[in-house]
């Protein structure tokens, strides 16, 4: 037996696990999409209960997103209660709050191996289920998704309802607004579900919109509405009438419609609704497909409801590891630093050394670890909310202002804002720093999560440079020499427990050249910030066999340090890249230009080259050990494949 929490108030409810897992609760006759509606209405509260505690029960053993996903187990039920699946769309933005709809579609039992290798993904995956009509992981991309399904159904001639489902942080992301604009042309229905965890309601407000919904969406109104519509614009003064009309019914509003933001796009505001209230919830969702047009729905919710720790502490439980249910405590407590851990020490000395440093996240301060930084100097640390294209832009700016600013920002986040990093950093040789935290492979968040494509997209930037370190010394020796340094450059490392090793080789960062650790002769490797580990493994396991094997350490992927490739050819037998980076466009394409090079010019090449990088495709989710044995960067894969050739 342990305690969750209830949707009423915050009254205790028991849930007896053993009656659960032996097939006596409510949860076990979901099989799959729809069975929800043979649910009695008086037991929705009950089964909110339960799916909560499903949820914490098997998060506390997985990890995985818990708080978002609390939050939003009543709005999940209002729209399967409410829609046909999977005929009906429904988006999910970001994605990670999807627990509760595959678990009303029947994935229940996947939970056991969630996130994990060749187990069920963390986020909607179309090809692991009809229902999941479009595949998410970044922010701020449902409305554009879903308004781009209405279009698909009209013009088909189909008649099904398409929901998005955005969080209040993902409005930070301009890309709604875009498609907000766009939605607001509509002629046919459209609902999106703003599920908003940060404000709270207030009674006032919400009785006179909840009246005011009642009257805007009845059938009566809407078909008045119509039919004076089509009566004025037949007449010849029909237009400036209803123009007239509009002005004097938007006035109205502005006193008692909280939603004018929304209504002023041309979008149809209802709400604010209690999002943990199933039946006002579904008389929404039924109010919203009446009308012929965009409709937001604003539902109030609150992050990790349920469940108290995760309701004191959201932002440690939005992507929770395995963690004790009676008290929330992680069951496994780290010990040794990661790289986080160093770029938020690093960082919090350079603002003591330097008042010309500032600090810039795209709504990540903890993830990124700018916390520190933000509490010391919270006058120079800038989040800028979901919204990596100004970011950049931002930082250009206070770059052009005389500052040093560093962005700091996951890899696979900073895609987002490739063209403002060309031309507004790049095209004027802005002095930005960006520390790329989650560089390569990340594990359980999967495809849209690895970091696995930013050496290849950042290579192709002019006056773009690229460093990445070997272990934690050198991180903290990249920093120091990126903030001042006269141009944009990137420094990117990766997830996880910080590389302690090689702390006796630490010679000065020196613009464009790499590290020779080890210096000997037939094998050459050259690895890339992450790989230097692997290779250390990789050099052992050579040495035992009696091969000579000299081992640099790349630093620079831009520009690439080709006096020293070009020694490595001509001194030895076989030279091996590796990285952590797909193969188009990374360091070892790089390097076998030069060699091409050596060859047509006439130089005797000694070596031959074989470079070891991440296949170029997307990489699923999984523990990040075994994904790299299953693509071939391990050390056992990458010593198999050098014994091919020598």
């Amino acid at each position: 037996m342990y305690q969750v929490y209830g949707v009423r108030g915050n009254m205790e409810m028991e849930v007896d696990k053993e009656e659960r897992e032996a097939g006596g609760s409510l949860l076990e006759r979901i099989r799959q999409e729809n069975d929800i509606k043979l649910i009695d209405r008086k037991d929705y509260g009950k089964l909110a209960e339960e799916i909560r505690a499903f949820l914490i029960e098997k998060i506390s053993v997985n990890g995985g997103h818990l708080g978002s996903n609390l939050g939003a187990v009543e709005l999940t039920m209002a729209l399967h209660l409410s829609l046909n699946l999977p005929e009906d769309k429904i988006i999910w933005d970001v994605g990670h709050q999807s627990y509760t709809h595959k678990i009303l579609t029947g994935r229940k039992d996947g939970f056991d191996k969630l996130r994990k290798f060749g187990g069920m993904s963390g986020f909607p995956k179309r090809k692991e289920s009809e229902c999941d009509c479009f595949d998410t992981g970044h922010s701020s991309t449902s409305i554009s998704a879903g308004l781009g399904m209405v279009m698909a159904r009209d013009l088909k001639g189909e008649n099904y309802s398409v929901v998005s489902v955005i969080g209040d942080g993902s409005l930070t992301g301009g890309m709604a607004y875009e498609a907000m604009n766009n939605a607001s042309k509509l002629e046919t229905n459209f609902i999106i579900i703003l599920n908003d965890n940060n404000m709270s309601i207030s009674e006032n407000v919400g009785g006179i919109s909840q009246y005011l919904n009642g009257i805007r969406t009845a059938e009566p109104y809407l078909g008045l509405k119509e039919g004076v519509y089509n009566t004025l614009m037949k007449s010849k003064r029909g237009e400036g009438v209803v123009e007239t009309i509009r002005r004097v019914k938007s006035s109205a509003k502005h006193l008692v419609i909280p939603g004018m933001f929304f209504e002023d796009m041309g979008l149809t505001y209802l709400g604010p609704v209690d999002g943990h209230d199933i039946n006002a919830l579904m008389r929404a969702i039924k109010d919203a497909k009446r009308c012929k047009s965009a409709v937001i729905i604003h539902a109030m919710t609150q992050k990790g409801k349920g469940y108290p720790p995760a309701e004191r502490h959201p932002a440690r439980f939005h992507g929770a590891e395995p963690f004790e249910i009676e008290t929330g405590l992680p069951k496994k407590i780290r010990e040794k630093a990661n790289y986080t851990d160093v770029f938020s020490t690093v960082m919090c000395k350079l603002g003591q050394q330097d008042e010309k440093i500032v600090a810039i996240t795209a709504a990540m301060p903890d993830g990124t670890g700018l916390k520190r930084f933000h509490n010391m100097f919270p006058e120079r640390f800038f989040d800028v909310g979901i919204a990596e294209e100004h970011a950049v832009t931002f930082a250009a700016g206070l770059a052009a202002g005389g500052m040093k600013p560093i962005v700091a920002v996951y890899s696979s986040f900073l895609q987002r804002a490739y063209d403002q990093i060309l031309h507004d950093v790049c095209i004027q040789n802005m002095p930005v720093t960006f520390a790329i935290d989650r560089a390569g492979l990340v594990g359980s968040d999967g495809e849209t999560h690895q970091g696995i494509f930013d050496l290849s997209y950042l290579s192709s930037i002019p006056n773009m440079h690229i460093m990445a370190p070997k272990n934690k010394w050198e991180l903290s020796d990249m920093l120091k020499f990126a903030v001042e340094f006269a141009g944009p450059i990137a420094i990117r490392y990766p997830r996880g427990e910080a590389y302690a090793g090689l702390q006796e080789y630490r010679s000065p960062i020196v613009y464009g050249k790499s590290e020779m650790i080890f210096q000997e002769d037939d094998i050459c490797l050259i690895a890339v910030g992450s790989m230097v580990r692997v290779a250390v493994e990789v050099r052992a396991s050579l040495k035992e066999k009696g091969y000579g094997c000299s081992l640099i350490n790349a630093r620079f992927v831009k520009p690439i340090d080709e006096e020293m490739i070009r020694t490595a050819f001509a001194t030895h037998k076989l030279v091996v890249t590796m990285e952590e980076n797909v193969a188009s466009g990374g360091f070892g394409e790089k390097v076998r230009r030069i060699q091409n090079e050596e060859s047509a010019s006439g130089r005797k090449t000694l070596a031959k080259l074989l470079t070891i990088t991440i296949p170029d495709e997307y990489v699923e989710h999984g523990n990040v050990d075994l994904l790299k044995a299953e693509i071939g960067i391990d050390a056992e894969h990458i010593l198999e494949r050098i014994f091919e050739i020598i």
